[in-house]
């Protein structure tokens, strides 16, 4: 799977972009400056259980909050 269709899959489950989440990262005190101030493993458990994402959907968020855009 493309880094695109996880992004895509992400946005039809849970209706939010991957600025959505950097947003509440940030609200949550995970991200500072635009950058995580935590580890991805507490970034990824919270994306887990808040918003019920796979391993690899996670890291596909957290690999936004790190710059990656495609």
């Amino acid at each position: 799977m493309s880094f695109q269709a996880y992004i895509d899959n992400i946005k039809a489950k849970t209706g939010k972009t991957p600025e959505d989440f950097k947003q509440l990262a940030e609200k949550k005190g995970f991200m500072k400056n635009g950058e995580p101030v935590v580890k991805a493993t507490e970034i990824t458990n919270w994306l887990k259980e808040e918003f019920e994402l796979g391993h690899g959907h996670a890291m596909a968020i957290y690999a936004t909050f790190k710059g990656k855009t495609s």
